[in-house]
């Protein structure tokens, strides 16, 4: 019998290897939409590949972690990952991205939103393909905007005038002012609508990248933050408060306006549904570009999503560019935001109807996702945004006048190995 067994194992394995080629797809974790589109893209193939999708921790900083470390050490079995756009370059730059054929971005940058080319971009070029896109709106309270003589609706409306409508209501605005990277989101955002960069040249080596926090744009940030933690704009959950958070409270009775992702519009039906909020919260709730820092200069909302990189390692290099093609078609991009509440990054999902009856905002997101900035795009992201995490918490401490600089400082002396974070 034990010999039968010895006998049986090699012919599995040849078997096995007369197959098909095995890419392995490291996700994000999410509601099953990835996986749903690995099968898909499978039964597509017809014979050339089978897709198998493998799911990476939770937070996006230990996704960087794992896949860096393995790339580090040539890993083989890395064909397609799904990658948080602030971490490409750090993955770029040593040569773990399998550069893309010059048919191929020409094919994936068709008809793709500025955003995500910007953040699918490195040294010029094209490094990963654009797969969802995701950027943050203004989200308001109908009755409170109305209250305040506001209508975000008909026109572009500023941070000064949101902070004092919700100000003059009594009312709470959401926004993230946790220690975490929704703290760098928010600053980069305000930043870069002020007219600025976190980073003046974001690709040089870590002892030559400067700053540009210290000048008007960084200053303009901090005053709005700074004002927001002070004058308790946000409540006292401020300093802890994430994404759900901000939702919560402005599902609640003071809520007003808020920043964030289109997950808010799903998560909030499902609320009404199961019937933890009234159907009145929802017929309230409105939607607009992300507030201008200047009345003058249209805003620059954040940029997230998941682009597709091709491990430079990998045995089967066309066969998993040919698995990213499949992936970001315009028929999957619409199932995953209609299932998933992922936006696309091709501009033709966002006229499906199934798209337009899920998400009656999406010509907003669209158009927020043409305005939106990337997050600073170094090799050394996570020094630069933990060092602002460090010198921009708690939002209540932020001084126009002495937190640009303070932040520069801090962030300069991490990134020349003088300073640990």
């Amino acid at each position: 019998m034990v010999a039968a067994v010895g006998l049986l194992a090699p012919l599995a394995a040849c078997a096995a290897e007369s197959g098909p080629p095995v890419l392995t797809w490291y996700i994000n974790p999410d509601d099953g939409g990835q996986a749903e589109i690995a099968r898909r893209c499978t039964d597509q193939a017809g014979g050339e590949y089978r897709l198998e999708v493998s799911v990476l921790p939770r937070d996006a900083a230990s996704q960087r972690e794992q896949l860096a470390r393995r790339l580090a050490a040539k890993d083989t079995s890395i064909d397609l990952m799904s990658l948080d756009p602030p971490f490409i370059p750090e993955l770029a730059e040593p040569g773990f991205l399998a550069p893309i054929p010059d048919d191929v971005a020409q094919r994936v940058s068709q008809d793709v939103v500025q955003g995500a080319l910007d953040g699918a971009t490195w040294g010029d070029k094209l490094v990963t393909v654009p797969f969802w896109a995701n950027t943050q709106l203004l989200w308001y309270r109908k009755s409170v905007a109305q209250a305040a003589g506001l209508d975000p609706a008909t026109a572009p409306v500023t941070w000064q005038q949101v902070m004092e409508a919700s100000k003059s209501q009594d009312k709470y605005l959401s926004v993230q002012g946790a220690k975490a990277e929704s703290l760098t989101v928010w600053i980069n955002a305000l930043v870069e609508s002020a007219g600025g960069q976190i980073l003046e040249n974001p690709e040089a080596p870590a002892d030559e990248l400067t700053l540009g926090l210290d000048s008007d744009a960084g200053r303009a940030a901090a005053e709005i933050i700074g004002t927001i933690g002070k004058d308790d704009l946000a409540g006292p959950a401020l300093p802890t408060e994430d994404e759900n958070a901000s939702m919560t409270i402005f599902q609640g009775d003071r809520g007003s306006f808020m920043v964030n992702w289109p997950f808010v519009w799903p998560a909030t039906k499902a609320g009404v549904e199961d019937g933890a909020i009234e159907q009145s919260v929802l017929d309230d709730i409105g939607w607009a570009l992300y507030p201008q820092v200047d009345e003058a200069q249209e805003s620059r909302p954040p940029y997230g999503g998941i682009n597709l990189g091709v491990g430079a390692f990998s045995r089967y290099v066309d066969q998993a560019f040919a698995a990213a093609e499949c992936i970001v078609q315009p028929e999957n991009q619409v199932y995953y935001f209609v299932e998933n509440g992922n936006p696309p990054s091709n501009t033709t999902a966002f006229d499906d109807p199934q798209v337009i009856e899920a998400f009656p905002m999406a010509p907003v997101i669209r158009q927020s996702l043409e305005q939106a900035a990337p997050r600073p795009q170094t090799p050394y992201y996570n020094e630069v945004s933990s060092g602002l995490q460090e010198t921009w918490h708690p939002p209540s401490s932020v001084n126009p006048d002495t937190t640009p600089q303070k932040s520069t400082d801090f962030i300069t002396a991490v990134l020349r190995g003088d300073q640990l974070l």
